[in-house]
C-alpha cells in the first residue's frame, strides 16, 4: 500500500534551501496531482523561512500558486 503525499512542510535557514526545497515539494506534488488532474499546488508562506506546500482543490491543475499568511 503507497502513501498520497498531500502536504509538505518546509522549513529552511537560507534562500538557497529555499528555492531547492520548493522545486523538490512542487516536483513531488505534480507527480501526484497528475494521478487525478484535479488539483493544483499552493505554497504557504507562514512566516519567514517557514512555507507549506499542498496539493488543493481551489487551484487549478496545472497551476502552481503561492499565499503570504
Amino acid at each position: 500500500m503507497s502513501t498520497v503525499i498531500e502536504t509538505i512542510d518546509i522549513h529552511v535557514m537560507s534562500r538557497r534551501g529555499l528555492d531547492e526545497q520548493i522545486e523538490a515539494a512542487v516536483q513531488q506534488l505534480q507527480d501526484v496531482a497528475a494521478l487525478t488532474r484535479t488539483h493544483g499546488i499552493l505554497i504557504t508562506r507562514h512566516q519567514p523561512g517557514r512555507y507549506t506546500a499542498m496539493l488543493s482543490d481551489e487551484v487549478p491543475y496545472g497551476v502552481t500558486r503561492e499565499l503570504i499568511i
